[in-house]
Order: C-alpha cells, then structure tokens, then sequence
C-alpha cells in the first residue's frame, strides 16, 4: 500500500434516527482514481452513507476526509468548497421538469454564474455527446424522453462541472438488462475521460462489477467487507455470497412485517 491519502477517507461514521442506528461506524478508504460500488440490503444505510458525505445529512459522529480534510469541522464555506468537487446521478434521475433538457445539464455552472446561458448551451451539447445523445435532444423537455434517455441526461448533468468525484445512486434502477449495460459502459467511460474517482451503491451485482474496481459491503451499520468487485461472487464472505448470490437462507436475515 502506497502513503498516498485517499480521496476520500470515513472513519467511525455513526447515524441514527430515533432509537434506529443506520450508520453504526463505517470506515471507508476511497483511493483517488478509483471507483468504489457499495452493495447492502434496503434500509442498510447506504444513500445514508452517500448523503453524509455529500452533506446532505449530518452524521451523528466521525470524519469524513477529501482529500485529506474533515469537512465535518470546517467552517461551512470551506466544506461547501471542497464538497463542490462531487457530481451526483441521482437513482431516479431528478430532472427539473419545467427546464429543457439543455438547462438541465448546465444548470450547476449556471446557478454558480460560471458561464453565460450561450457558453451553457454549448458545454450542454457537448456533454450530451459524451453520453451517446444528439445536440438537438437539449431542446427537448425531460417529459419526451425515455426512461434511459433521462438517465444519460442526468449523467451528462453529473459530469458538466468536470468533478474529481462522482456518486451513482443506483445508476440501472428502471432500466431492461440492455440499457443497464449502456449506462455502465458510459459510467466507465466518462469515469476515465475526467480521472475522476467514483462511489456508486447498488444491487445490480453485473452492474456492480462492471463499473467497480473494488467494492464493500455495508451490513448492519459497518462495511463487513471489502475487496476487488471480480471478487464479488466467490468473496469468501458469508454474508456477501448470501447477498450476491440472492439466496434466503444464511447470515442476513430479513425482517418481515406482519
């Protein structure tokens, strides 16, 4: 292992609400260049996870390091700063209904006043062509669009500002087998063309190693594993073979309501 920090460093990362602890403390390293798939049942905590670091949620206790800096205790400007790195493809999409699909890509560099509305339009065509869609789809409202249509869209807006950093929130959810597959190939694609480092959750385990270097499992509030995403199906890791290989009897038990 080299000294290098990890572009993104969790240690001890803890959440509840109410007298449900999600986030039990979680210890991640996220080496830079990487990209990082973290797998887990439903209500396992891992958009939690996600939403911590990105700031939306605020933990209850622990570090969250990029590039070596707790945005935790930095003054609100500065963590606004370094969290301003991180582009985000939400599970479903999230495109502004009332805004053409052009303003939809551009709408970070627009709303940060970085651009010109002509300079947008530009820079949105050419992130458009980056995920396989025509200039011409900008003019379009997201309503006209296919369900996988919109997802490219939502990618080109995750990677208009250029991020170091990437999440994907259940990037395949809604999409047949084939179109998955398109999307991951683009998530790669666009993943190397910014040398961005990536973390994606899902449970889509072809999903998971195609787009992953490495993955970890999050299981009752911790990672239980971790380790290269080849590896996902033959781990050697009760609860992640059980996981990946859906199967009903094992470690992981599931609480059913009654």
């Amino acid at each position: 292992m080299s000294g290098d920090v990890p572009k993104i460093r969790v240690r001890g990362l803890r959440k509840a609400f109410g007298a449900k602890r999600v986030l039990d403390g979680v210890d991640l390293d996220v080496p830079a260049g990487t990209s990082l798939v973290v797998i887990g049942g439903s209500g396992t905590g891992k958009s939690v996870l996600l939403k911590c670091i990105l700031g939306l949620i605020v933990p209850d206790d622990g570090v969250i390091e990029i590039d070596g800096r707790d945005v935790l205790r930095l003054p609100r400007a500065e963590a606004e700063a370094v969290r301003a790195k991180i582009g985000m493809l939400f599970q479903n999409g999230a495109l502004f209904d009332s805004l053409p699909v052009w303003e939809n890509v551009a709408f970070g560099p627009l709303a940060q006043r970085r651009v010109t509305r002509t300079q947008a339009r530009a820079q949105a065509a050419e992130f458009l062509g980056m995920v396989g869609l025509a200039a011409s789809v900008g003019d379009l409202s997201p309503a006209e669009l296919s369900g996988g249509m919109q997802k490219r869209v939502a990618l080109a807006r995750a990677i208009a500002a250029r991020p170091e950093i990437l999440f994907f929130d259940e990037p395949t959810t809604g999409l047949d087998p084939i179109m998955g597959a398109v999307i991951d190939g683009l998530i790669v694609d666009c993943v190397k063309r910014l040398g961005s480092t990536a973390v994606a959750i899902t449970h889509d385990m072809a999903s998971a190693r195609r787009i992953g270097d490495r993955a970890a499992m999050l299981s009752h509030g911790r990672i239980v594993w971790d380790g290269p995403a080849a590896s996902l199906m033959d781990s050697g890791n009760a609860e992640v073979d059980q996981f990946t290989h859906g199967r009903r009897e094992g470690p992981i038990q599931m609480e059913l309501r009654r």
